[in-house]
């Protein structure tokens, strides 16, 4: 019997700074709030629209945040559909003083990407070109000579 990725749980040190830096940056969207046993405490699940059933994020309360070197390549990666929204996802980490990493292209598979560092310190990619969602298709045919 196989296993499936499911989710993924952060134990944030600011749930709700961090909700809305996945709703902002990353088009995520709440779809599971409850409260935990710790008064005014609540466990939320986020998940990109149409994946609610395959993968989620689960943001739990109280955690101690994450203080990640610049050396510390572990990160979340979230793909766009195109190199200007990679770039416009780093002019607004820019302007909000959380752009750790910016837009560059790295030979394939690595692809377009940039980085910003979410509220709780954790370092998350964004990019365009990888051979894993939107663009994997174009840089495989580009691989194959084809496009």
């Amino acid at each position: 019997m196989g296993s499936s990725l499911t989710h993924l749980a952060l134990h944030v040190r600011d749930l709700e700074a961090c909700v809305d830096f996945y709703r902002s940056y990353c088009g995520m969207r709440v779809t599971h709030d409850r409260p935990t046993d710790d008064a005014g405490k609540r466990i939320v699940w986020m998940a990109e629209p149409g994946r609610e059933h395959e993968f989620v994020f689960v943001l739990l309360p109280g955690g101690p945040g994450r203080e990640q070197s610049d050396r510390d390549f572990s990160h979340l990666g979230f793909a766009l559909e195109s190199r200007e929204a990679v770039d416009a996802i780093a002019e607004r980490g820019r302007r909000a003083g959380c752009l750790v990493w910016e837009p560059r292209q790295e030979p394939y598979p690595v692809g377009y990407y940039c980085g910003l560092r979410d509220p709780d310190g954790n370092f998350v990619e964004f990019s365009y070109g990888q051979p894993l969602g939107p663009g994997a298709e174009d840089e495989a045919a580009e691989k194959r000579g084809g496009a």
